[in-house]
This record gives structure tokens, C-alpha cells and sequence, in this order.
């Protein structure tokens, strides 16, 4: 299990978003997996189960039981964590579990095109930004995290010309470079 955790913690912890392409089952350690990704796209072959409870155990591992409510609310991730039934992609898609579904022949194109999404944008920025969507699961108070945001958004200005670059595209109808 501590090897386990730990990869759930790794993807968290990595400087780059991680897409999960969720094309099939994902049961058990594979829901939890899922969970731990940035931005989750599900193929409409997608299908979510908390294995533990169906088998004897809890359906309480690799941080299921925390990030499964902060990504679809506590009602709803109670019933699915309780009952250990089958969420399937289109329930998926409209709680909240995964962004959007497509066919499982998109799938990975439309990871491909998110990704190419998130590359035009600054490095730092990107980075920082997950970081803070992660931190703000863990805020005690949205004041603590204002000021952590804030200084995150003042490190990027400070150390980088994105912003001047920003605005010089924008200026010549480009896309920007940023080269931090």
C-alpha cells in the first residue's frame, strides 16, 4: 500500500498537469488512480468502482475517501464509496467525476489536444497553478490561501517578462512565447 500512496502522491506532486485517459474499467486502485490525475477524460466505455466494500474491505485506500468528495461532494461520494456500485461515463460526466466524456476512438486525441493546450501557456504558470488547486483542498481558510496565491501569482511576475510577453502578443495578433 505505501508504494502505492506514494505514486498517488507523485502524481500530485509532478510539476507537469497529468491527463487521465480513462478508457474501460477503473475499479478499485484504478478509480483511485484516476482520482489522483489533474483533469480526468473518460471514453463512454469509462466505468468507476470502489472495490474494497464489494470485497470484505473498506472502499477507504489510496486517498479515495478524500479526493472522491472534494471532486463531487460528500452526498454523492458516499453513496458510491457506501454501496460500491458502478458509476458509469455519462454519470461520471455529469457529477463531476471526469471533465467530459468523448468515443473511445477520441480518447487520447482529446488528452493530446488538452496537453498541447496547457504547453502554450507559461511553464511556471502552469505549475504554480496546479499547485494551488491542490493547496486549496488543504486550505484551512480562503485568506490563508488568497495569500498563498498570491504570493505564488508575485513569484511568477517578478522572475519571468510573461506578462510583457503577454501583452506584446496580444498587441501582434500571436500566440506568446513564454520562455520561463
Amino acid at each position: 500500500m505505501k508504494i502505492l500512496e506514494d505514486v498517488v502522491r507523485t502524481l500530485q506532486d509532478m510539476h507537469q498537469p497529468v491527463i487521465g485517459a480513462i478508457n474501460g474499467a477503473a475499479i478499485g486502485g484504478g478509480f483511485c488512480l484516476a482520482m489522483a490525475t489533474d483533469i480526468r477524460i473518460a471514453s463512454h466505455n469509462a466505468c468507476f468502482r470502489p472495490a474494497g466494500i464489494n470485497n470484505g474491505l473498506t472502499s477507504a485506500e489510496l486517498g479515495l475517501s478524500y479526493l472522491l468528495p472534494r471532486a463531487i461532494g460528500t452526498s454523492r461520494a458516499f453513496d458510491i464509496m457506501l454501496t460500491g456500485r458502478d458509476v458509469d461515463a455519462a454519470e461520471a460526466a455529469a457529477i463531476g467525476l471526469v471533465s467530459r466524456t468523448v468515443d473511445h476512438e477520441a480518447l487520447l486525441e482529446e488528452c493530446y489536444t488538452i496537453a498541447e493546450r496547457i504547453c502554450g501557456f507559461s511553464r511556471l504558470g502552469v505549475e504554480f497553478s496546479k499547485q494551488m488547486l491542490w493547496a486549496g483542498m488543504d486550505a484551512g481558510s480562503l485568506h490563508t490561501h488568497m495569500n498563498h496565491e498570491s504570493h505564488a501569482q508575485l513569484f511568477v511576475r517578478m522572475t519571468t517578462e510573461n506578462f510583457e510577453e503577454a501583452i506584446r502578443a496580444r498587441k501582434q495578433g500571436r500566440s506568446p512565447e513564454f520562455k520561463d
